[in-house]
């Protein structure tokens, strides 16, 4: 949540609404993203008109499938929460437990109900994790290409300048979008340089933003068919 009050107050001077998925990570003032500390931040932009999806509750990194087809499980490894760091194998429910969680957790903050969506953390899945969060009600959200907008990779080799010539360059109408409320890794922070002059330069070209409710590739599991970021169109 390093620069998530600086992300805030771009995206309302831009009039810009995004879906923000959400983990209960641990923060720079030692408590989680989603504690008491930060519920007034999310319940603001609650009321901004924003929306809101699960990045699973702890931050589960998919490694590989386990288990069988009728019964799958799944190595994972939490980055955040008591199990922090252990190699662990997790049921189809306890994952769909794990994506839940992030969502009633939004839900009891914001009083808004989130979208049937997640985002894996670092985009890791398989056909067999992504049928089993459909089997519970979400259809998973990654990024186009151009969407990585590089928040996260190392500042000695890629630079802010860098990072933002390649994405106004590089985004077309329909992208899904990725950044993050703070990196712990990346020395020379992205957002402050990097996130307000790209909005204005995709609105020079003649995008707009909107969050993924109104995005035509998620309709389906939006409307409970078979099936932020932010999204840039015309």
């Amino acid at each position: 949540m390093g620069v998530a009050p600086l992300v805030a107050e771009v995206l309302q001077r831009q009039g810009v609404r995004v879906t923000f998925f959400a983990a209960d990570e641990r923060t720079q003032a030692g408590g989680s993203s989603l504690d008491e500390h930060w519920a007034p931040w999310w319940r603001a932009r609650a009321a901004e008109g924003h929306e809101f999806a699960s990045h699973t509750l702890h931050h589960v990194y998919w490694r590989a499938d386990a288990g069988t087809a009728r019964q799958p499980s799944f190595k994972v490894r939490p980055t955040a929460g008591p199990q922090a760091g252990q190699d662990l194998n997790m049921t189809g429910a306890q994952y769909c437990a794990e994506i839940d969680g992030a969502a009633q957790r939004l839900r009891a903050i914001t009083g808004k109900e989130p979208l049937p969506l997640f985002r894996a953390p670092g985009g890791k899945t398989s056909p067999r994790l992504l049928q089993v969060a459909q089997s519970c009600g979400y259809q998973h959200v990654g990024w186009t290409p151009a969407g990585f907008l590089g928040d996260e990779l190392p500042s000695e080799r890629y630079s802010n300048a860098q990072l933002l010539d390649a994405a106004l360059r590089g985004i077309h109408d329909g992208d899904v979008l990725m950044a993050h409320l703070g990196i712990w890794s990346r020395k020379d922070p992205w957002a402050p340089a990097v996130l307000e002059p790209l909005i204005k330069g995709l609105k020079e070209r003649g995008l707009c933003f909107r969050t993924l409710r109104e995005h035509p590739r998620y309709q389906a599991a939006l409307m409970g068919g078979d099936a932020v970021h932010g999204s840039a169109g015309r």
